[in-house]
């Protein structure tokens, strides 16, 4: 196959996306139906993946290491909030200010240092003394998960082709789901085989060994020449797009970038003032309201699924204040959870096959729509008896999930990626991300207080409201970004 851009204009260029974009042909004449990926793109995507991977890991396996942290350090019913939302605070700050720093110091610098802070923050809080020392590598990890937020995004969007963007954006999120299933089959099987209140510290120290090989493997892939050009970096991103398009047996790639597609740099001051101009605000609105009304729901329910269950469901009559009754009753729960959060990877496949063909906006509409039906099937199942009791929770739970990851948890981390210029792409990304968080935050925070106080029931109505507000800021905002060239948008 040749490419195309051998008989470049030498006067006009072409913009970055459209070497990444374009189609190469056969020596016949004959085009391809698509833009092949090349091995560095490939690597850049599964190097993006595994920031979404280890968030889904950790913070959802909270639920399962709170009650160890709980006997072993004695908490109050604070100190147990400030543990629980302590992530959730890191991925808020993280995701704005460090991810933010990706406009300024590159894409992959801030790329790199996520996964060098998490890692460092992981063996901190496998090793930590003491409650406090606790929260505060719980919150590190969270600095380092939020930075990911907008930089993996970007890594993956401004890297690949336009048709393959939303495909590959979500397909890297789906790694959060299969981090929550495996955090939670690692808890169940470290659960049953160690017997020990320290047992909380291995589920945490699993993850160290791959997240010190991903932050080394993180150095190899270079920098996204969108970003460089928009520093006026001609030569290095000219460098950088040729290593990224490097294929096997093919011609010199001459390579001649159009500067007028990219826009200038503007100061960290400068770049927020502009989420709010008013021809940004919209979307600004767009890519953050629906993001912190879905994590109301999505941490509510993920991080509490075996709290909640573990107060639902019949359980046998011991000693709930012993380390044996406790790890039994994480075992018991997290086997029930890993069934529900099984359809969190079935909606987000779901959703991988149908964001560009229904499009961004139909989807997170639908979604939060599905999660309001689900939530409300739980609710009945608390006035229900008998086997309708059970099948009713379950059936409502796992209705949410599939329809949460299917719409709105996948989309507003999509969106929130595309709708923004190059100059301030991280920072919008990130200023929804801690958006979101705050939402997070605020039921990791009061949902067990909550559910003490009222129980179970009011707690889901009010979810369920939110659930049907979010579907409708999203329709009131609604800006479709399915198959545009990002440069464009």
């Amino acid at each position: 196959m040749m490419q195309n851009q051998e008989a470049i204009d030498s006067h006009s260029g072409k913009s970055i996306q459209n070497y990444i974009d374009e189609i190469p042909t056969w020596s016949n004449g004959t085009a391809t139906s698509y833009p092949p990926m090349t091995k560095v793109q490939w690597r850049i995507w599964l190097l993006a993946t595994s920031g979404k991977f280890f968030e889904g890991m950790v913070v959802f396996m909270m639920g399962l290491t709170l009650p160890l942290i709980t006997i072993q350090f004695q908490l109050s019913s604070l100190q147990k909030g400030l543990m629980s939302s302590s992530i959730l605070f890191g991925i808020l700050i993280g995701a704005s200010v460090l991810g933010g720093l990706a406009d300024m110091y590159g894409r992959k610098r801030m790329f790199i240092v996520a996964m060098l802070l998490f890692t460092l923050c992981l063996i901190g809080l496998a090793l930590s003394p003491s409650v406090y020392w606790t929260i505060c590598f719980n919150f590190g990890v969270g600095l380092a998960l939020g930075c990911d937020y907008p930089t993996a995004h970007l890594m993956i969007s401004e890297n690949i082709p336009t048709n393959k963007r939303g495909k590959l954006v979500l397909g890297a999120f789906a790694f959060q789901s299969i981090g929550v299933f495996l955090g939670i089959l690692v808890g169940i099987v470290v659960l049953t085989n160690i017997d020990d209140i320290d047992a909380w510290r291995i589920m945490y120290a699993i993850a160290i060994l791959p997240a010190i090989i991903i932050t080394i493997a993180r150095c190899s892939i270079p920098e996204s020449a969108h970003w460089l050009m928009n520093q006026n970096k001609e030569i290095e991103a000219t460098h950088a797009l040729r290593t990224l398009l490097k294929r096997t047996s093919q011609n010199p790639l001459v390579i001649k970038i159009d500067k007028t597609a990219e826009k200038p740099d503007m100061g960290w001051r400068e770049g927020y003032k502009k989420l709010f101009s008013k021809k940004y605000r919209p979307k600004t609105l767009l890519a953050s309201l629906p993001w912190f009304i879905q994590d109301l729901g999505t941490y509510g329910i993920g991080i509490f699924t075996p709290v909640i269950l573990a107060t639902i469901l019949p359980q046998s009559s011991t000693d709930h204040n012993s380390l044996d009754a406790t790890i039994n009753q994480i075992i018991y729960s997290a086997k029930g959870t890993a069934l529900i959060d099984a359809l969190l990877i079935v909606g987000v496949i779901f959703a991988i096959i149908y964001s560009d063909k229904i499009g961004r906006m139909k989807l997170q509409i639908y979604g939060f729509i599905g999660c309001a039906v689900g939530l409300l099937l739980a609710v009945i199942s608390t006035y229900s008896t008998g086997s309708a009791h059970l099948y009713l929770l379950f059936a409502g739970f796992m209705l949410f999930n599939f329809m949460n990851n299917f719409g709105p948890n996948s989309q507003t981390y999509l969106i929130s990626g595309e709708v923004f210029p190059i100059c301030i792409r991280a920072k919008g990304a990130g200023f929804s991300a801690s958006i979101g968080k705050v939402g997070a935050i605020t039921t990791a925070f009061l949902f067990p207080i909550l559910m003490n106080i009222f129980g179970v029931s009011p707690v889901l109505i009010a979810l369920i409201f939110t659930s049907l507000l979010g579907a409708w800021v999203t329709h009131h905002y609604r800006f479709e970004t399915s198959g545009q060239n990002i440069e464009n948008l």
